[in-house]
């Protein structure tokens, strides 16, 4: 099987008190290229969630997103720092004095200045919080893989459909060449007996002048070439896996047959074919681009 690089997946697991949500989508992209978007609080397991990924994903731009929430009712709790309220009291009362006035300060003001509360997380179990976060990650993964996978064969059915067509271009062309050349051999006949009336025709000289057309417009390598691409790309899509860096170079090199080809050309027919080829090969390049 092949996958596209472009998928959706999403899960969504709750765990005691925790509830963790995992969505993940996908464009092509030569590389594996993961951003991953979650609350600082687990910034922790960022290189274990890369690292897990790289079970799922070879090639492609995603983005992850990942939302967490507790709903222990012990997550927090308030501290009181005596110190840090002494401290403040002792700068006061020496305002106070410094500048002989009344020290008003009161309780519900002294409590809002910086540090004299302080909310405390409590020690939170790294080990249970990856458990839930690797099994949303694996849930949405396996999601977004499958419609990967879907994708990816939608894309191998119309590839093999368009090169078969392509195959019958490069068979035409095939049988169209030497017809081309036999009939250059009757025009340069004709053409020689007109201009030379009774006078016995040459046949070596109109053979070498048939032979050096022929060298010129022989397509025969580039066509054993071409089938030979064709054949390898059906084949390697058929037999699967992560392909599409492959497949994209055996179209350049179609590419570059085809344009070998239609450079050589010397008949409307055979022009006509290699362009529809070009045409066909650029279909299928772009379609590659979006294979993983």
């Amino acid at each position: 099987m092949i996958k596209s690089m472009t998928g959706f997946g999403r899960a969504e697991v709750t765990e005691e008190n925790r509830k963790f949500t995992v969505e993940m989508k996908s464009v092509n992209h030569r590389y594996l290229d993961a951003n991953i978007k979650m609350p600082k609080k687990l910034n922790f397991f960022e290189s274990s969630i890369r690292n897990l990924l790289k079970k799922y994903i070879q090639r492609g731009k995603v983005d992850i997103f990942i939302t967490y929430e507790d709903f222990s009712e012990n997550n927090v709790c308030i501290k009181y720092n005596k110190d840090v309220a002494q401290e403040y009291m002792n700068y006061l009362n020496q305002m106070a004095e410094d500048f002989a006035m009344e020290n008003d300060v009161r309780i519900s003001s002294l409590s809002r200045y910086p540090e004299v509360f302080t909310m405390d997380e409590q020690n939170i179990d790294e080990e249970e919080i990856w458990k839930g976060l690797a099994r949303a990650i694996d849930e949405a993964a396996k999601g977004f893989v499958e419609t990967r996978i879907i994708e990816g064969e939608h894309l191998k059915e119309d590839l093999i459909s368009k090169l078969d067509g392509m195959l019958q271009d490069v068979e035409f062309i095939s049988e169209r060449s030497p017809q081309i050349i036999a009939e250059y051999r009757e025009k340069l006949e004709e053409k020689v007996k007109d201009l030379l009336e009774d006078v016995k025709v040459d046949e070596n000289r109109l053979l070498m002048e048939v032979t050096v057309f022929a060298d010129k417009v022989c397509v025969d390598e580039e066509i054993v070439r071409l089938r030979s691409h064709i054949e390898t790309t059906k084949n390697t899509l058929i037999q699967g896996g992560s392909i599409g860096r492959k497949l994209d170079f055996i179209a350049q090199e179609m590419n570059r047959e085809a344009n070998t080809i239609l450079s050589k050309a010397n008949d409307l027919e055979i022009s006509n074919h290699a362009i529809e080829l070009k045409t066909e090969i650029e279909k299928v390049r772009e379609q590659i681009q979006n294979i993983e």
